[in-house]
């Protein structure tokens, strides 16, 4: 089944109205993002694009494989997957996980489609990694709650339906404990998105919530248990596919640029390549490990944390090597008209830093394995 879903994906992904797609994104400046492309919606309405999701909510009832399958096969094919991780494997596992049933039927089915885009608003300006100090506050309000406070670092909150917003409902001398996890309109009155520089394409933003008021039915999961969700769903994203499927379209393209300046017989630089082929392939088993023990339902977060850093550590080697064959070419961006690949390695150098902090920073990652795995702290 795997090997016929995964051909079946990526003949539709190779057709030339996909491949238009892709080249235009490419060719785009810096600073131009895109928000729910037609790619989505087509695999939405074939239900590939969340296949582990049930068929009620727009899945096909099957598992964890087949969604490492897709986030794998859009990477390789050069589609941006921001969306895809925000909506599927993020907003959806948690509402698929935790949810009622009232908001898997209200959201899922729309998500799945690829019609409505869903993000997280998590990190705030004095609570970054630490997400225990975060400062948005939810309050009592009758039968409803109101919230106030600012959330940064989010991604599509410019073009999203809605969010997972965390917030604080208790105030106690225990951080993690108090937290709460809501569904947050973004076009409700009293949410001002505005845009934070960064280097990346996809903006960042900056999102003020101001004494907005939200209801019961908004609340995932239960109240002041938003940490131990968070952590425990958290660790469905670290398997590192996504980190080890970007990193292995990267050392592609680097093999076939030395390939094409005659390097591949010389034996410092077809040592190098083959290292970090070799590296790739070891992150890319340990990436499938942590599906694999996702689709048997024993996930285990020392080993998810091990998966993530790995993988994501993979991309600065690659950067360094790629560059080193580009020269100054290497630096020129999509404004440039005489660049070679459309800007995409200097995509690449600008988006490389991040791969380091997403979905928890390496540091954290060491962390978790030093602590929860070798018992050193």
């Amino acid at each position: 089944m795997t090997t016929g879903f995964r051909d079946d994906v990526r003949t539709l992904l190779e057709e030339d109205s996909v491949r238009s797609t892709v080249a235009d994104i490419a060719a785009y400046p810096p600073g131009t993002e895109v928000a729910l492309l037609d790619v989505y919606r087509r695999l939405g309405e074939r239900g590939w694009l969340a296949p582990g999701w049930p068929v009620e909510y727009g899945g096909l009832g099957l598992g964890a494989v087949e969604n490492a399958i897709v986030t794998e096969e859009l990477t390789r094919a050069g589609i941006p997957d921001d969306v895809h991780v925000l909506c599927v494997d993020l907003v959806g596992m948690f509402l698929l996980h935790a949810g009622t049933a009232e908001q898997k039927a209200r959201h899922l089915p729309a998500l799945a489609r690829g019609e409505r885009l869903a993000t997280v608003l998590f990190s705030e300006p004095e609570a970054g990694s630490d997400l225990a100090a975060l400062r948005t506050t939810a309050r009592r309000d009758g039968t409803g709650w109101r919230l106030r406070g600012s959330k940064i670092y989010n991604l599509k909150s410019q073009y999203g339906d809605f969010a997972l917003c965390a917030a604080r409902t208790t105030d106690s001398p225990v951080a993690m404990h108090g937290i709460t996890l809501f569904l947050l309109p973004l076009r409700a009155p009293g949410v001002h998105i505005e845009p934070v520089p960064g280097m990346a394409n996809d903006r960042f933003n900056l999102v003020v919530i101001d004494d907005v008021r939200l209801d019961d039915a908004d609340v995932v999961g239960e109240p002041d248990n938003g940490w131990q969700l968070l952590n425990d769903m958290l660790q469905l994203e670290r398997t590192g596919i996504d980190f080890h499927a970007k990193a292995r379209r990267l050392l592609d393209q680097t093999i076939d640029r030395a390939a094409g300046q005659g390097l591949l017989d010389d034996p410092e630089w077809a040592g190098r390549l083959a290292e970090l082929d070799a590296t790739l392939r070891a992150g890319h088993a340990l990436a499938w490990e942590q599906v694999h023990a996702l689709a048997g339902g024993r996930p285990d977060p020392v080993t998810s944390a091990m998966a993530k850093w790995y993988t994501s550590e993979q991309i600065r080697p690659i950067l360094t090597a790629g560059t080193e064959l580009a020269g100054l070419g290497a630096a020129l961006s999509a404004w440039d008209g005489t660049t070679g690949d459309d800007g995409t390695w200097e995509a690449a150098l600008r988006m490389g830093p991040s791969h380091r902090l997403a979905s928890g920073t390496s540091e954290v990652m060491l962390f978790l394995i030093a602590t929860n795995g070798l018992g050193l702290l």
